[in-house]
């Protein structure tokens, strides 16, 4: 079944925890110490605008691309699922917030410019399951990258999927809806498999709910794939940087933070 399409609905009610405003303070540092992009700025010098042009990919339900148009910087959204969009397009409206959404896959990324700064948060490049997917992405990233412009992107790690949270079972209940989310590591290609079952709201009165069921693959991978992955893109590797600790990633680090710059076409 595809993903995130009943999720979507009930997506940012499990994600009211997710520290987005820390999200946003801490990429925001990186474009400031790595990057070209500035926030706030107004000018009609067309390669100035796309310097400063931040794109999202997998931007879900807008949350953190409404974080950094909040910041100041000139952001868009990019995501797969129509759904999410939907619901992102409609949160920027209340929010007075002019935010272009795309609805296109990572791995045929295409922009009408070049962008001085595309980033990808919230394990969004854990749903590429193979190096080619990964591979091709990053190319199209540096094809539509200013020169010089940075990449910056977080992922799950394989030791999160393997060891962590691997063929465990985690379960929520709201007073709207719930959901069941079970998780099935697969050793051998490395993926986390993980089938959501939720139970929304559809009738207030006679408190009727839905059931729907998802499935999820992710892929964990290592920090040295995706150096490789970086290098066979022609992007250059900048740092990378534990996602909790801000410190620099250790065997037992679940997600990492990874800065790479555009290194030529």
């Amino acid at each position: 079944m595809e993903a995130y399409t009943d999720f979507a609905a009930v997506y940012d009610t499990f994600m009211d925890e997710t520290p987005y405003e820390e999200w946003g303070v801490f990429v925001s540092s990186l474009i400031e110490k790595y990057g070209l992009s500035k926030p706030g700025i107004s000018t009609e010098d067309a390669l100035e605008q796309e310097k400063n042009l931040v794109v999202e990919l997998g931007c879900g339900t807008g949350s953190f691309t409404q974080v950094m148009a909040k910041k100041g910087y000139d952001i868009m959204g990019i995501d797969l699922s129509s759904d999410m969009l939907d619901i992102a397009r409609r949160k920027s409206r209340e929010a007075g917030l002019d935010i272009m959404y795309l609805e296109q896959d990572m791995r045929e990324l295409d922009l009408y410019c070049t962008a001085g700064t595309i980033v990808s948060v919230c394990d969004s490049l854990n749903y590429l399951l193979e190096d080619e997917d990964v591979i091709e992405t990053f190319k199209l990233v540096n094809n539509f990258l200013f020169p010089k412009g940075v990449f910056i992107f977080d992922f799950n790690t394989l030791h999160k999927y393997r060891d962590v949270i691997g063929d465990t079972v985690i379960a929520e209940n709201r007073e709207d809806c719930s959901f069941i989310w079970e998780n099935y590591y697969h050793e051998e290609e490395h993926i986390n498999e993980y089938d959501v079952t939720i139970f929304a709201r559809c009738d207030d009165k006679d408190e009727i709910f839905r059931r729907s069921v998802e499935t999820h693959y992710q892929r964990g991978y290592t920090l040295e794939e995706m150096k490789g992955f970086i290098k066979a893109a022609g992007l250059e590797f900048v740092t990378a940087i534990d996602a909790d600790s801000h410190e620099e990633p250790a065997d037992d680090s679940e997600r990492i933070y990874v800065v790479c710059r555009e290194s030529g076409k």
